[in-house]
This record gives structure tokens, sequence and C-alpha cells, in this order.
């Protein structure tokens, strides 16, 4: 019986490498592809020597796919016109939908390959068909992938679903890979120094217009230098004293206004969402009990899904949460099971 063959994504970094590794313990036929995706850094063409010296240490094949194109569509676009939208995007939920698991899966299956895998902790099971994802209890990163489809899950393996951090960076010290003490990669890959508003008028080529800070009832407090260069929850940086704490509460795109207000302000117990991905069934009919995390880094909380139209639900938690952005994503689970997630709005 022939093996799987098998094609991991390698970013450079140590989980991706790992993962190469274990799978080809497993017997699987392995081979590596890197992603060419951008070039508004340097660190891309550093990630692509790792990768193959990695391959190269397996003895496995080594390919790098130029996905620029599609990534600054998908991606870098998006990412853009969300901020100018006056919204908080996530670039690595849209990367993962549409590159490391649709672009990338399709010309993997191009080439003959049977699934790809990445170095994401995260693992998935099947169960009467279905195909259900579960975070790890190190480090998580179920948030990111949500947006999976049933295809691309069952098309998919991710090999370091029951290894800490800890093991994995051991067993790359253990095989002698170059990058097995590399740092986990850390913001937007595509914005080196983490200056999104300096990025955004690059790209667009316009510098964004300094408008007002107000108040709930429209008093004008300020002026702001920019509105992409602020987020709901913002209170370091603003550039304005009141002589209190003053936290971002929205945006108001239409009159250029950064609204300002108190921290209890910023709490709210229903979420709205649309795009909503569920992963363990196709769709709700009646409200559903679950756990909920409205940013990567949020602490969950009890809460109740409810179906109210056609791509419009919401999300109700017990006790008011702070801060839930239009644009970022809100993911629920049931336990260790990651049931879906959605865009807020």
């Amino acid at each position: 019986m022939a093996k799987e063959k098998v094609l991991v994504g390698m970013s450079g970094g140590v989980d991706s490498s790992v993962a190469a590794a274990i799978l080809l313990e497993q017997g699987y036929e392995v081979a590596g592809v890197t992603l060419k995706l951008h070039s508004y850094n340097s660190g891309n063409e550093q990630d692509i020597c790792d990768a193959r010296s990695v391959c190269e240490k397996l003895g496995i094949p080594h390919f790098i796919f130029d996905l620029s194109k599609d990534f600054k569509e998908r991606v870098v676009n998006s990412f853009v016109n969300e901020y100018i939208s006056g919204r908080t995007p996530n670039p690595c939920i849209v990367c993962n939908k549409y590159i490391k698991f649709g672009k990338m899966l399709e010309k993997a299956q191009e080439m003959g390959f049977d699934k790809i895998a990445t170095g994401h902790y995260s693992r998935t099971e099947n169960q009467n068909g279905r195909w259900l994802l579960y975070r790890c209890s190190d480090k998580d990163q179920s948030y990111v992938l949500y947006s999976l489809t049933q295809y691309q899950l069952s098309k998919t393996l991710f090999p370091l679903g029951k290894l800490s951090k800890e093991q994995v960076r051991k067993k790359a010290q253990d095989l002698g890979f170059v990058n097995a003490d590399k740092p986990d990669s850390q913001d937007i890959c595509f914005v080196c120094d983490g200056d999104y508003a300096e990025f955004i008028e690059e790209i667009t080529g316009k510098i964004s217009e300094k408008g007002s800070f107000v108040d709930r009832s429209g008093n004008i407090l300020g002026e702001h230098n920019g509105i992409i260069r602020y987020t709901v929850g913002q209170r370091k940086g603003l550039g304005i004293a009141l002589g209190k704490p003053a936290f971002v509460l929205e945006k108001n795109l239409q009159n250029n206004q950064v609204v300002l207000g108190d921290e209890p302000e910023l709490f709210y117990k229903t979420v709205k969402l649309k795009d909503v991905n569920f992963i363990s069934f196709d769709d709700i009919a009646d409200p559903l009990r679950v756990t909920a995390k409205l940013r990567y880094r949020h602490t969950e909380q009890p809460a109740l899904i409810v179906k109210k139209a056609e791509n419009d639900y919401e999300l109700c938690f017990d006790e008011p949460q702070r801060a839930p952005s239009p644009g970022q994503a809100a993911v629920f689970y049931n336990g260790d099971e990651v049931i879906g997630g959605g865009t807020i709005i």
C-alpha cells in the first residue's frame, strides 16, 4: 500500500519543522513547502533558508510557492480596507482560510499530495463522518482556525496536537535543527514594526486625516491623529489629557471622530456577529450554550449563541464583556471542542 503523501507548510519556525519530522516518523511520504507571501520585511528570505535547512536535515524535498499575488489581494488589501472602514481585522484568520488552507491545499493536490499539514497547536477528530476541531492545553491556536471548512479539515494534519511548546523545542534540539531556539513570530507578519497606521498609509499613499476626539454627546475634547491609529478599548497613546483616564469607545467614520469615555461604557452583554462558520454542525436553530472569547488573548466566558436571521447571529454573554471590537473574531467552544466562530459587527 502506497504511503500517504503530505505537504507540510514550513514557515521556517520550529513548530512546522518538528511537525514535518513527526510525520516522517509516522511513516508518511513528506515534503516541505515555504510560502512566499510578501516582501514587506526582510524576514521571509531567512525563513526560506531555515525551512530548506530542516528539509535537507530530514532528507525530504523542499518547495517554494509564490502566493504573494493572492496574499496581497486576499489578506493585505482586506486588512487595509477593514482598518480604513473603522474596523480592527485579524489577518491571520483570513490568511488561514484563503491562503494556507486554501491556495496551499489546492496547489498541493495539483502536485499529487493527499494532505497538507501545519505546525498549529490544534487537533482534529472524525466522529460519524464529521470533522471536529479541538484546542490544545499548551499553546492553543484554534482561535485562528475557526473558519476552516469540513473539506479543509479533512485534508489537514496537525501533528503537534498533543505536544507542549517545551517538548517541541526539545525535539528540535535533539534533531539538530538550525531553528530549534528561534523565537516565535510576533504580531502581523507583513507589518514588521507593528505600526499598522504607517503601513496602511504607505500602501494607500494617503495620510489618515486628523479629526476630533468627542464624548458621547458630541462635545469636542481634542484632536486625534487619524482614525486608523485607534482601536476600541485603547487608553494609552491617545495624546490627550482630560484629568482622568479616557478610553476609545467607538470610531465614527462618517464624521472622522473618535469617541472617548469611561471604561464602564466599554462593557457589553450582547455582541452581534456575521459570517459565522460552525465546525461541529452546519447551523443552529435554537439558542446554544457555549463559552466564547472575543480576542485571541481574551479569557473565554459563558454565553448563548442565538440565530436571529440568515447571516445574523448574537452572542449573549452571562456577564458584560470589555471592548468587543468590530472586525475581530468571536470564537465559541464546548470544553476543548471548537464549535465555530464569526466576525464581530
